[in-house]
C-alpha cells in the first residue's frame, strides 16, 4: 500500500501476546540478553509457532506468519 508520501507502507494485520509468571521473569529477561545467539539456532517463526502448540493455542501455519 502507498501512504500520501508515495512510499510502500502497512501496518501488520495480527499480533501476537504472552503474559509471564513472575516466577519466569529472570529466565525471560535472561532469553532476551541472549536472544540474538539463541535465533541463530532457531529462527522467529518456529519459535512463534512453537510457543502457540505450548500455549494450547489453535491455529493454521498459513494464518500465523501470512
Amino acid at each position: 500500500m502507498l501512504n500520501e508520501t508515495g512510499l510502500r507502507f502497512a501496518w501488520q494485520e495480527g499480533y501476537g501476546a504472552f503474559s509471564v509468571s513472575p516466577s519466569c521473569v529472570a529466565d525471560v529477561q535472561q532469553y532476551i540478553r541472549n536472544q540474538s545467539e539463541h535465533h541463530k539456532r532457531r529462527n522467529f517463526e518456529e519459535e512463534f509457532i512453537d510457543l502457540l502448540r505450548k500455549s494450547g493455542i489453535a491455529f493454521d501455519p498459513k494464518d500465523v506468519l501470512g
